[in-house]
């Protein structure tokens, strides 16, 4: 369950496991390199959809996901790809020059306690109104997904959102045989000239990693992000990828997200907030957010040497919300997937088609 109010409490556990260099360079990409590609039988398209993902995580959980073998990060970036008549396939992929590793050095489950306490702060959302603001960038990159979360536009042709959006982890919901993407439109009113419509758009294939299809009962947030091509290219700015550097290199150690929450319907909704700590795989913070908001893309204005200036760029997919467990003691938080380089590369090779792209401007 997501809380407007958001309990905040220390990270003592993780110690910052393996974070990416504090500005991001394509010569440093893994080469995503595909190797076969298996058809499988087609999904039935029967689960429901889960707006609200909520997770568990003890000190068990959270050492597995730090100590990954190499077989495991491989087979992790495997991926499945459904088509919008129903085929879907597995393909199964090689990962070459990757200087990523991950490992449990920092990891100290005996830290020493603090004393427990709540603090409770005001919802620090904000509605974005009048299409003046909503079709402005980088509002104007944020759309709707059918199965009712928020997705973000990534090129001309692809949008980024969580998978739990459109696969429950065992198969694809309901909603994913006929996936749709919503803009946000203006609609010529005399009387209402501010008033916005959703247009929607079919989607041609979708495309899940396969850490995310381990089945519902044992779901991790590490690889909740799918990537959706449209049928045809829509007209609007998009934002782009990047690895994540480390928050203490982003400008203002904030992140940045906008999305439908579904407690203000049909209203675009924008939040900033710091962030509490992050590992490889996940940004720990306390954005306010509501369901509707998972697949909302997560981003910091990020330092690009290639330009010499900053740009906001996405790092992450809002997720939902992670209770932790550790010597006894409960925390609670908002979790958003973090993009290593392993990550980038999958998601750069599904949006241009060739590894070597992803190595250029």
């Amino acid at each position: 369950m997501f809380h407007p109010k958001v309990l905040l409490l220390p990270l003592l556990f993780f110690h910052h496991l393996l974070l990416s260099v504090a500005t991001w360079h394509k010569d440093n990409i893994p080469a995503f390199i595909p190797q076969s590609t298996l058809k499988l039988e087609k999904p039935s398209f029967s689960a429901k959809p889960r707006l609200d993902l909520t997770t568990l995580c003890d000190e068990e959980c959270a050492k597995r996901e730090t100590q990954p073998t190499p077989q495991d990060l491989e087979e992790n970036l495997y991926y499945e790809t459904v088509y919008a008549n129903g085929t879907r396939t597995l393909t199964t992929v090689a990962i070459e020059n990757v200087n990523e590793t991950v490992t449990s050095s920092d990891w100290n489950p005996n830290v020493k306690k603090r004393r427990k306490r709540q603090i409770y702060g005001l919802d620090g959302r904000f509605t974005i109104r009048g299409k003046r603001f909503v079709l402005d960038y980088p509002f104007s990159t944020t759309v709707k997904i059918s199965t009712g979360c928020t997705g973000i536009l990534v090129s001309d042709r692809h949008i980024l959102t969580a998978a739990h959006c459109i696969h429950d982890g065992k198969d694809y919901v309901k909603g994913a045989k006929k996936l749709r993407v919503g803009f946000l439109t203006p609609v010529k009113n005399a009387t209402q000239p501010d008033r916005l419509a959703v247009r929607w758009v079919r989607v041609k294939r979708t495309q899940v990693p396969k850490g995310w299809i381990r089945g519902p009962n044992d779901i991790s947030m590490d690889y909740d992000y799918a990537l959706l091509e449209l049928r045809k290219p829509h007209d609007r700015p998009f934002m782009l990828p990047a690895v994540a550097p480390s928050v203490d290199d982003m400008a203002g150690k904030r992140i940045h997200f906008s999305g439908f929450d579904s407690d203000r319907p049909g209203e675009l909704v924008y939040r900033f907030c710091s962030v509490e700590d992050e590992t490889v795989h996940l940004i720990y913070q306390h954005c306010d957010a509501r369901p509707g908001a998972s697949g909302s893309g997560v981003y910091g204005r990020v330092w690009d040497p290639e330009l010499k200036k900053w740009q906001r760029k996405i790092i992450g997919i809002f997720s939902g919300h992670q209770w932790l467990e550790l010597n006894g003691e409960h925390r609670d938080y908002n979790v958003a997937v973090r993009f290593s380089s392993l990550k980038y590369a999958q998601i750069c090779y599904w949006i241009k088609g060739n590894h070597k792209d992803c190595h250029t401007k």
